[in-house]
């Protein structure tokens, strides 16, 4: 009581010094960030739709440009890709690019600061060593997540509205890659991105694995089998996903669900083998020489 009557009698209570913004506060997003990470998202999507366009359109060109005779690969595909059905998949995965830079950018910035666990130095056999080891368990905890996250997908209650984007192209092309629902693309975006944040990774490794998970999944959609038969069946290459593996579940929903690796499928009874050739590679008839010919 006796502090009220002195403060109103004395006048008003000076205000007290302000006291320091709570740690961590400074690295509320503001104006600037927002701008740069949009910024930086922008570029970053166009450098993922052109790594999709030039991983893609080799694929296309390659195995769909030729004669089939030339073509040194074995065709799984029943019918020669639908022109309505290319337009529709590079449309969605350009959206999923944009998609996949949010992420991607959010890393890059913190990167750029030195606040992830991405790095450059390598010292020491140890530290070359790890590289390959630390692609090893990225891969392994993408195969992890994309196997269940799938199948959670193929229920029921989620297939229309995540996962039937994917599957509306019932023989998929290379352009395929990327084809998703913007709500698939939000779930696949984050994970990788957040793992290095702890994980740590060389930066040469970060690149290599952009590229090699852009490879798997044109080459697994792209109606061709690229390796030999008989490579697929040796101890390394049958617990290997290609697209005799991939190309089944898009005729199977109910399974071979995974994305590099057939642990998962295997384990959990998911697993249904390879699929057939479509059609063997024609070889074109000698020609006859001018010579014989000229005999004729």
């Amino acid at each position: 009581m006796g502090f009220a009557v002195a403060s109103s009698t004395l006048g008003p209570t000076p205000s007290p010094p302000c006291a320091p913004a709570p740690e961590g506060w400074s690295h509320v997003p503001s104006l600037a960030y927002a701008s740069e990470l949009a910024t930086t998202a922008a570029l970053l999507a166009l450098v993922i739709l052109a790594r999709y366009f030039v991983i893609a359109g080799a694929f296309m060109a390659l195995l769909w440009g030729r004669p089939e005779a030339k073509v040194g690969a074995v065709r799984l595909a029943k019918r020669r890709p639908d022109r309505r059905e290319m337009l529709h998949e590079i449309r969605m995965s350009a959206l999923s690019s944009a998609i996949y830079a949010v992420p991607g950018a959010i890393v890059y910035l913190a990167w750029s600061n030195g606040g992830t666990a991405i790095y450059s130095e390598i010292s020491g056999i140890w530290g070359w060593l790890y590289v390959p080891l630390s692609i090893l368990f990225y891969l392994l905890l993408h195969d992890t997540y994309f196997y269940w996250t799938h199948r959670a997908m193929h229920l029921p209650a989620l297939f229309r509205s995540t996962h039937l984007t994917h599957h509306s192209s019932r023989q998929p092309t290379a352009w395929a890659a990327f084809c998703f629902h913007p709500w698939e693309a939000a779930i696949s975006a984050w994970l990788l991105p957040a793992a290095t944040f702890f994980v740590p990774i060389h930066q040469g490794a970060v690149l290599f694995l952009l590229v090699f998970m852009t490879y798997c999944g044109v080459a697994n959609h792209a109606g061709w089998e690229l390796l030999p038969r008989a490579w697929l069946k040796a101890p390394i290459g049958r617990w290997l996903i290609t697209a005799s593996h991939h190309n089944v579940h898009h005729t199977n929903y109910r399974t071979n669900f995974g994305l590099y690796f057939r642990f998962w499928d295997r384990l959990m009874g998911t697993d249904v083998g390879l699929a057939e050739p479509a059609a063997e590679p024609r070889r074109q008839p000698a020609q006859p020489s001018r010579r014989a010919a000229a005999a004729r």
